[in-house]
Formats: C-alpha cells, structure tokens, sequence
C-alpha cells in the first residue's frame, strides 16, 4: 500500500499558466511546501505522492492508452506483443514499464535523466525493468551508447515526457537511433504539438517527422491525457508508429540536432 499524502491544490486559477509551471502544495507536519508539477526529484522521493497527485486526483490516462494502442496495433499486423524489446524514455517510477510488463514483452530497460527516478522504480516496482540507466540522452558516452545498441530495441515508448523539456529534442533523437529498422514507436504528445501555429523547434520536428518517410503512423488517437487542477480535461495525441529508415543528417541538421 502505498502511502498518502496531504496535498492541497492552490486556490487561484492556473489555467494561464503552462502545464510545466504549474504547482500543488505539500502539508508535511508543520511544513507547507510548494511543489511543481514538473520538479519530478522532489515528488519521486516521496512514495506514492506522483501516483496519488497525477492518477488519483487528476486521473491520468496515457500509460494505458498508449500501451493499449500499440498492443492492438500490433495484433493488428500479426506481430506479437511479448517478442518486444522496449526502451522506455523517461521511465520514471515505471508507470509505463509496469503496463508494458503485464502485457508481456521480452525485455524492458528504462532510462531517465535523475537518479531519483530510478530510486523511486526500484523501490516501488522492483521487478519492471530488466535494467535502468540514469543517463542524459543529449551526451551519451561511447561505452553506454554500445551497451544500450546491444539490447537490440525494437520498440520505444515515451509517456507524458515529451515537448515540455524534460526530455529535449536531442534525447528523443537520440533514442530513435537505438531502435531497429521496422522497429515501433509509441508516444504521446500535448495537442497544440501537432498544431501548425506552434512554431517551437519540437513541434516542428514532430511535425515532420511524422509526416517523413522516416516513419510509417499506424495509429494517432486523440484523447483524455487527465484533468488540469481546475477538471479541466487536457487532450493529447497518442501515436503508434514503425520506424522504417534511419533519419539522416540533413533532416537532423535543419533541426539543429546534429
């Protein structure tokens, strides 16, 4: 069971604010502390405090969509679902690791940016990853980069990670290159991602690359990502995709990637 926290949501609207920006306080005590939405390092050394603010109050979907869309798609090519080999991007405390554990795959190796993720994975869920870098994907070293190549990934996934900074460009990038060719890619990403008015660098390369050659989309679902503070619904796109090339360095150089 994991423990409860007492969280308050602030009174005054967020709705302007960014989801990145966004922050609930913490009653431990006597204390009172004010804690973002985003500052992953402060919540994941609290058991249970992401699950009861994210999916008990907010009710947060994605993990479940997304691993139900790419298991359904790849029923739907005859491929089966426990062959896997899954980097999981921005894994967290394994909420996404553990969906993907129940249904089956091969293998599973998570990688996040803080050491706090990992700790968190390790003591909430133990036995989802059949192993967990701490690494940052924008300046892999050589002898990493090779140990990670030698796991054979053939599919990525990427939950409630993209497009906001915690995973950059350049990492996402980066874990692209790990996967095979006709490899699969499932992630989700803010609505507005996909919308032309954003001109940010991240829009643009989704943009693009999902319309390239580069990949094939066998599935993009709009829906329910969870609630904003104020109940809200905060709609996303989960995408399902087969990596059917390399991306090659003039695509990755007119997105300053290379």
């Amino acid at each position: 069971m994991l423990q409860r926290h007492r969280i308050q949501f602030p009174p005054q609207d967020a709705n302007h604010l960014g989801q990145d920006e966004v922050s609930f306080y913490l009653l431990e005590e006597d204390r009172k502390t004010r804690i973002r939405f985003h500052d992953y390092d402060e919540i994941y050394q609290r058991p249970g405090l992401y699950e009861q603010v994210f999916y008990d109050r907010l009710k947060c979907s994605s993990p479940n969509k997304v691993g139900e869309i790419l298991k359904q798609t790849l029923s739907d090519f005859g491929k089966n679902f426990s062959e896997l080999r899954v980097l999981d991007l921005g894994a967290g405390n394994g909420m996404m690791g553990e969906v993907m554990k129940n249904y089956g795959v091969a293998r599973l190796v998570g990688v996040d940016i803080i050491p706090e993720a990992k700790a968190a994975c390790v003591r909430d869920r133990p036995d989802i990853y059949d192993e967990y870098y701490v690494a940052d994907f924008t300046n892999l070293n050589d002898e990493l980069a090779e140990e990670i190549s030698g796991w054979s990934i053939d599919c990525l996934t990427s939950v409630a990670a993209l497009g906001f900074g915690d995973i950059p460009l350049q990492a996402f990038s980066q874990a692209l290159r790990f996967v095979q060719t006709e490899g699969w890619v499932a992630f989700n990403i803010k609505e507005t991602f996909l919308d032309k008015s954003d001109q940010s660098g991240f829009s643009r390369f989704i943009r693009e690359l999902i319309s390239s050659e580069y990949l094939d989309v066998y599935h993009m679902e709009k829906y329910r990502h969870r609630l904003s503070m104020e109940g809200t619904p905060l709609y996303y796109f989960a995408l399902v995709a087969q990596k059917t090339a390399e991306i090659p360095g003039d695509f990755l150089k007119r997105h300053e990637l290379v």
